[in-house]
């Protein structure tokens, strides 16, 4: 077994309780720890025997994509879709942030962090 740690995903997209965020948007960062067998990969060094990560982001994306009014409801999603793309994966710790949320106060970020294993 091993991880793959993907850092600092960024994305501009339109996720917020507020109408004014559904409609201006705002930065979101995206961590994940995907736990996932690298045995085969790391003795191939082939990618069709290791978790393509490249694909992993693009399902990030795609699912950053879709509106939610609710952090928690973006990282269920995410993971969902990572389990469900991806069966080499055996756990997932997500981490999503969003950057300067509407709070009444200066605040750099605020995240929410969703663990999953199978």
């Amino acid at each position: 077994m091993g991880q793959i740690i993907i850092e600092g995903m960024e994305f501009y997209a339109y996720h917020g309780h507020f109408k004014e965020e559904q409609i201006v948007g705002g930065k979101f960062l995206i961590d994940l720890i995907i736990d996932t067998d690298t045995e085969k990969a790391s003795q191939t060094d082939s990618l069709k025997d290791a978790l393509n990560y490249q694909v992993v982001y693009a399902a990030v994306k795609q699912e950053m994509k879709i509106k939610s009014f609710l952090l928690e409801n973006i990282a269920s999603r995410i993971l969902n879709r990572l389990f469900d793309d991806f069966k080499s994966i055996s756990g997932v710790v997500l981490t999503v942030s969003k950057l300067n949320p509407p709070v009444g106060g200066k605040v750099e970020k605020v995240s929410v962090r969703l663990n999953k294993k199978k």
